[in-house]
């Protein structure tokens, strides 16, 4: 049975953020201190690489080379085994603003989002794909800050949190890569929904960046259960562990600049029935 209070897996982080489950750990980029992390089931912490200008979404190419998106300069990153950068695509021409989570799909091609043009409050901007031999474009447009996104089992269905409009927003995938198909897998009342993971009943959890919680929807859009997180915000989650029904959650008592003073962001986990699917 599933339990019901998360517990502390790692505190003393400035803002973790795109949680990834891979080779027996759990991966993270930590945006204040401008590092990538592992941590396993015991706790042990290890820092794998450092991003000058802010790490965020991570993902694997299909021969499992780490991939990093660097935020503040709106670039992809391959950060090979012995530490070395390379920039393997360029995403400032299309990125209206500081770029952020990403999905990488089982043949090695990015979807990655961003914040939208800093000069306008809640602007509409697109969700970029990238290549395996790094071209770039535009895979949606029009998405209210496209933030936490998953792809099914199959590959055939991508599915990203538009932050600021409520909502889950599904595409079929084509064998090239395109998105077609537009359609909304959920509208939540009265939440800001930021990482997202799937299980294999086909529901999806859903970090709440305007509340203290965790969320699994089914699609249609009816909240199946809810995790409280206390008094802080919920951020992103991923499920892994050896039966991937652990469901890691990055939590902090808020964003922004003063996170990285504070280091009181932690990452949260909490067993529930549902193993998880899909990417990531």
């Amino acid at each position: 049975m599933s339990s019901s209070q998360t517990e502390v897996l790692l505190d003393g982080l400035t803002f973790p953020e795109g949680p990834r489950w891979h080779a027996g750990k759990l991966w993270f980029s930590d945006f204040y201190s401008h590092r990538v992390l592992t941590v396993d089931l015991q706790g042990r912490a290890e820092t794998v690489a450092e991003v000058a200008q802010q790490p965020s979404g991570l993902g694997w190419t299909p021969d499992g080379t780490l991939l990093v998106v660097s935020m503040l300069d709106r670039r992809l990153l391959q950060i090979d085994d012995d530490g070395k950068q390379r920039v393997v695509a360029d995403l400032s021409a299309l990125a209206g603003g500081p770029c952020n989570d990403m999905v990488v799909d089982a043949k090695g091609r990015a979807y990655i989002g961003n914040f939208g043009s800093e000069d306008d409050e809640r602007p509409p901007t697109v969700m970029i794909r990238v290549d395996p031999d790094g071209a770039t474009s535009v895979a949606a447009e029009d998405l209210a800050f496209p933030n936490g996104t998953v792809i099914s089992a199959g590959g055939r269905v991508l599915v990203v949190a538009e932050t600021y409009a409520g909502r889950l927003t599904a595409f079929d995938v084509a064998d090239d890569g395109s998105l077609a198909n537009r359609r909304t897998f959920a509208r939540i009342e009265r939440c800001f929904p930021d990482g997202i993971c799937l299980d294999a009943q086909g529901a999806i959890w859903v970090a709440d960046a305007g509340g203290n919680r965790v969320v699994r929807v089914l699609e249609g859009g009816r909240i199946e259960r809810t995790i409280s997180v206390g008094e802080r915000t919920a951020y992103a989650c991923v499920l892994g562990g050896p039966e991937r029904r652990t469901l890691f959650v990055c939590t902090c008592t808020g964003s922004g600049a003063h996170a990285a003073q504070n280091k009181d962001g932690r990452i949260e986990t909490i067993n529930v029935d549902v193993p998880g699917a899909g990417l990531p």
